[in-house]
């Protein structure tokens, strides 16, 4: 090769690294904070993804942070293969405010946007495991669940009350035993809301008073119905979710509005979830 070859690559290959490094350096703010938000999302700031291990997924996505209107979708994997749709896509409801950042597996907030407190209105959004599920009649489910069950009775409530020791629990009240909340959420309903139901590990295990408490998901008062912070949907597909769940498949629910999915799907290895865009007519 001769000298001035030799000296043409040099003089290449330094305006490549140079180029690369401009490049790297020139990231916008929001992309580099996206970065640390994503390595700070769970503890010890290790970019983990909140979906690791989960081989269950229900999805459910708002169009946007107030938005009470929603579609759900399950999705199942192998181990930690791609994602692959389950059954059809399906109308929920969701609080009558919108969404709001909740306290889950992805950490707190992740972006802009609200944040969930106690009596906002708001379904939490994020990414959440599930405590249980519930019903009145457990025998009368099309399918029995592989989920913990709790039965609801007269006696069963949801504690809503910030300061007591119970807040954000379901339990069965004991009329003879000392307490300290009052006008919690009783579970059996007239309506039959809570008739099936999922709750879902929002500001739990760990609870933070204040930041919002008994969040399930449960049948909707009609099509359309938004509620006071929960996701609601008709009562075929909350039969099909309860028959389907299976704890030992890890399953999670990531709730978002549209524009942070399509932010957050990729950066936790999962852009399959990323649906088409939302119809007009739900």
């Amino acid at each position: 090769m001769s000298r001035p070859t030799r000296f043409m690559l040099s003089v290449l290959c330094v305006s490549f690294l140079v180029c690369f490094a401009a490049c790297r350096a020139e990231r916008s703010p929001s992309e580099r904070g996206m970065a640390r938000t994503v390595a700070q999302s769970r503890p010890g700031g290790t970019a983990v993804s909140p979906l690791s291990g989960s081989r269950q997924l229900i999805l459910v996505v708002a169009a946007d942070w107030n938005a009470n209107q929603g579609r759900l979708r399950r999705f199942a994997r192998q181990g930690n293969g791609p994602w692959r749709p389950v059954g059809d896509e399906i109308p929920v409801t969701l609080g009558k405010n919108g969404l709001a950042w909740g306290l889950g597996l992805h950490g707190a907030a992740l972006s802009d946007g609200p944040l969930k407190v106690e009596g906002d209105g708001r379904s939490p959004a994020g990414v959440f495991t599930f405590a249980n599920a519930f019903a009145y009649n457990p025998e009368e489910l099309w399918h029995p669940t592989k989920m913990p069950m709790h039965r609801i009775t007269s006696e069963t409530v949801c504690v809503e009350t910030i300061g007591s020791k119970a807040y954000n629990r379901m339990l069965d009240e004991n009329p003879a035993t000392p307490h300290d909340w009052d006008s919690p959420d009783r579970m059996l309903r007239p309506d039959g809301l809570y008739r099936y139901g999922l709750f879902v590990n929002h500001n739990a295990p760990r609870t933070k008073p204040g930041a919002g408490s008994c969040i399930f998901m449960h049948l909707w008062r009609r099509p359309g119905a938004p509620t006071a912070g929960c996701t609601a949907m008709n009562q075929a597909a909350m039969q099909v979710l309860l028959g389907w769940l299976d704890p030992a498949q890890k399953p999670v629910l990531v709730q978002l509005p549209r524009r942070q999915l399509d932010r957050w799907a990729p950066a936790w290895g999962a852009p399959e979830l990323v649906l088409p865009p939302q119809r007009n007519d739900q």
